[in-house]
């Protein structure tokens, strides 16, 4: 077997992983936007009063039996981000992002968009404010504001 067979077996293994990788892609695209426009279409502003929140695998001890069973095996696997709040009379255990999770603040009540048990975003709060910043991000802001201080004072001057 000479370098050329062995190049084009490898270039022909290539080309079919290539077009699998790029299949599955693809449907799965197609499932999140059809899942995007479900939650988009379902969505309604509720007022909720925010008990605990935590980063968890799901079990059928923190969700409701049967949307456990719902759940696909790779999200059985992965950490969650869940809020256990009072919607109503009722208390439930709620699944959002990380963006939305890090601007939740436990005992507080917040307006949020809830699309059956999954809390799309928070409304009336700049997200972009209320999350947390790291060292490096606050330390930037310091620097900004001192500089914007100084160039003031240059333009009183």
């Amino acid at each position: 077997m000479s370098a050329t067979d062995i190049l084009i077996i490898v270039m022909v293994v290539l080309v079919v992983a290539f077009y699998f990788i790029y299949r599955t892609s693809s449907k799965r695209m197609k499932q999140s936007m059809e899942a995007e426009e479900f939650v988009n279409a379902n969505k309604q502003v509720t007022s909720i009063y925010v008990i605990d929140k935590k980063c968890e695998k799901p079990t059928e001890q923190n969700l409701n039996k049967q949307i456990y069973e719902q759940l696909n095996s790779q999200a059985k696997r992965h950490k969650l981000c869940m809020v256990k709040a009072k919607v109503g009379p009722q208390i439930y255990t709620l699944i959002t992002d990380k963006s939305v999770y890090d601007v939740l603040t436990p005992k507080k009540t917040v307006k949020v968009e809830l699309s059956g048990l999954y809390i799309v975003s928070v409304v009336g709060v700049n997200l972009q404010d209320k999350k947390k910043k790291t060292w490096r991000e606050k330390a930037s802001l310091f620097l900004k504001s001192d500089a914007k201080e100084d160039a003031e004072k240059i333009v009183k001057k």
